[in-house]
């Protein structure tokens, strides 16, 4: 009987621990179609570097995140962005990658990256959250440029360190918050990310859901990455949304 009972016990206790730790473990995900601009430069290390022409498009960004209680150990966050546009000049003259250009070209600017986020939740209320950590940039575009028989390309891969930075501030009662993230280049000092925005959330039995709209710019300015210097900037309005379970 004993026995038993202590087995009942030791069970028990077990499943207690499985739902608590259920509870506690946080899992995010969501996207953000972002409408940007784009402008900017770029060129060989070294060389003049050459404005573009570009337009307005849809850029993207998803991202997963898993929050827990464990002390000491951060939370993990993954962010894929999405950045490409295409440009153009009519009157060049210069050289890229080796090959000379003239006259009417066009550019291929990819600055897509993959955001490797660690961060502590230092505060985190109904009223006010704030997260601070370090981020890794991983580049994987490409910068080329093509006139009407020759296209020149060099890869964008390398990455950048990067301090991290988020906060939330919400009305209690009324799922209605403000928020701001931040994230700066600490290897290249002159690349920042940020957004800033207004949320709303909506509590559900097993999911809770947010919608998020604001304003976002990514600025890549750089003298020697990858064998290029660039100074561009990706900005505008963006509308998302986020769950978590």
């Amino acid at each position: 009987m004993k026995k038993t009972l202590l087995a009942s016990a030791v069970f028990g206790f077990c499943m207690a621990t499985s739902v608590q730790a259920a509870t506690v473990v946080g899992f995010k995900m969501g996207g953000d179609y972002w409408h940007a601009d784009t402008s900017g430069s770029f060129a060989d290390k070294g060389q003049p570097q050459q404005n573009f022409g570009y337009s307005s498009s849809a850029q993207g960004s998803y991202w997963i995140a898993v929050e827990h209680p464990l002390p000491l150990i951060p939370n993990i966050k993954v962010r894929e962005n999405s950045l490409d546009q295409k440009g153009g000049k009519a009157d060049a003259d210069f050289s890229f990658n080796g090959h000379d250009f003239s006259g009417k070209v066009t550019a291929y600017t990819d600055l897509s990256n993959t955001d490797f986020i660690l961060y502590y939740e230092l505060l985190d209320n109904d009223i006010l959250s704030f997260d601070l950590g370090a981020a890794y940039k991983l580049m994987n575009g490409s910068l080329r440029v093509q006139d009407p028989g020759h296209p020149e390309e060099k890869g964008i891969d390398s990455g950048i360190l990067m301090a991290y930075a988020s906060t939330e501030l919400g009305i209690p009662g009324l799922g209605l918050f403000g928020f701001a993230d931040l994230m700066q280049g600490v290897t290249e000092t002159n690349v920042h990310d940020f957004a800033i925005g207004l949320g709303w959330g909506f509590d559900g039995t097993a999911v809770d859901l947010r919608v998020r709209v604001g304003y976002r710019e990514f600025v890549f300015d750089a003298n020697n990455f990858s064998g290029v210097s660039a100074d561009t900037k990706f900005d505008g309005y963006f509308a998302g949304v986020e769950i978590a379970f």
